[in-house]
């Protein structure tokens, strides 16, 4: 195997964990208190050779009760090949209370779906597993715990929750006021390959190490049969499966593929005695898109530097910037919850005034999330809704 592919397959989580109870040997006899046999499941992805983590569990997880339905949940084009720069107002996302009716795909391709969400009310009355993608969520306003069948994860605003495809979930919020930024990733969502050494710890040069990454902790275990609800998106369909036991009855399990939480505020800004490009900001990546996280820094240091960003066109990928908090210096009139779409084959740059206005700055504030994709991106009908109709034109000086 290749040093690239082992970078990119082995690399998803970059340490190992273990909670609840497993036995010395894998795939070895793992009785109960009672006799019986408990139930081993592979985790994995990758056919075998990626990341994964071996359950136990107390029951089956194959017994299926019943099939009651299935639903088309694939976003609806409105605008499929876009030239033009734009802006969402993503806080006029109505809340909804059903956490999957909730979420609104705004901007999407092959690769990524870039979505809103407002939902005011816990995901209880059944478990979701979303088969096709992974899942960062970005906690922009609200507080709760991410139960899944690896233990539960706490989170608040700034949070990012990454999700592996395949994970049973609920999310449990203890607010109402509820704002998410989620994208569904079609690849592995990885750590940049360049903060990594050849085993996947993260370097001395990288803006977070391991310990700044929230593992599950809580391993709650539910000895229950029943009717459970399981919600599985596959293609863009979603089924709703009946299970016979509950999802959460894992004694125990070890490995690398399992769900965690990072802080945005955990982020270490990289600075440089000039204005540093978009790629130091970068925390999350894939084959076809990267995440980036801005975050409160000292600006450049050089006695006459320009801490805007200059004017860069975007020939490869397009450029989405969800605004989360402070002063974004670049940009006049921006509101939180604010989504800009810079499409490639156009340069852009700062509005203006701001580039002479930044100078003799020593640091920014500024909150935002940065994806950028390598494939255009299509506007859903839900996004022409929260539009701004004239952004492409405010950088017209009279």
């Amino acid at each position: 195997m290749s040093y690239i592919c082992f970078k990119r397959k082995s690399v998803l989580m970059p340490f190992y964990h273990q909670l609840g109870k497993i036995p010395h040997k894998r795939h070895t006899v793992f009785r109960k208190e009672n006799g019986e046999l408990h139930h081993e499941q592979l985790f994995g992805t990758a056919g075998f050779e990626g990341m994964s983590s071996l359950l136990y569990h107390l029951h089956p997880p194959t017994i299926v009760k019943e099939i009651l339905g299935e639903k088309d949940c694939a976003p609806k084009i409105a605008v499929g090949k876009n030239m033009k720069m734009r802006s969402f107002q993503g806080f006029k996302v109505e809340p909804a209370s059903d956490f999957l009716e909730s979420r609104k795909p705004i901007l999407v391709n092959s690769d990524v779906y870039i979505e809103l969400a407002a939902p005011t009310t816990s995901l209880t009355d059944y478990f979701y597993k979303n088969a096709d993608a992974d899942e960062v969520i970005f906690i922009h306003r609200g507080e709760g715990t991410v139960k899944t069948q690896l233990g539960n994860i706490d989170f608040k605003y700034g949070d990012y929750i990454v999700i592996p495809r395949g994970m049973i979930y609920q999310i449990h919020f203890t607010t109402t006021d509820n704002k998410l930024l989620i994208i569904q990733s079609f690849h592995p969502v990885f750590t940049p390959k360049r903060y990594r050494n050849l085993f996947g710890q993260l370097l001395e040069h990288s803006p977070y190490c391991e310990r700044d990454m929230r593992p599950p902790t809580e391993l709650e275990v539910h000895d229950e049969h029943g009717d459970f609800l399981v919600k599985i998106k596959k293609q863009d369909v979603l089924y709703d499966y009946v299970y016979a036991s509950h999802p959460f009855d894992v004694v125990g399990w070890d490995g690398f593929n399992f769900p965690y939480a990072f802080s945005i505020h955990d982020f270490e800004p990289i600075t440089g005695r000039v204005h540093q490009p978009p790629p130091v900001h970068q925390t999350f990546e894939t084959k076809a898109f990267v995440i980036c996280s801005f975050v409160p820094r000292l600006y450049d240091y050089h006695p006459e530097s320009i801490p805007a960003p200059y004017n860069h066109s975007n020939i490869d990928s397009d450029e989405v910037l969800y605004y989360v908090d402070g002063d974004f210096m670049s940009r006049n009139h921006i509101e939180k919850g604010q989504i800009t779409l810079h499409p490639s084959g156009l340069p852009h740059g700062p509005h203006p005034g701001a580039y002479e206005r930044s100078i003799g700055k020593k640091s920014t504030e500024e909150l935002a999330v940065m994806v950028d994709t390598f494939k255009p991106l299509q506007l859903t009908t839900f996004a022409m809704g929260i539009e701004d109709d004239d952004y492409s034109k405010s950088w017209l000086t009279h």
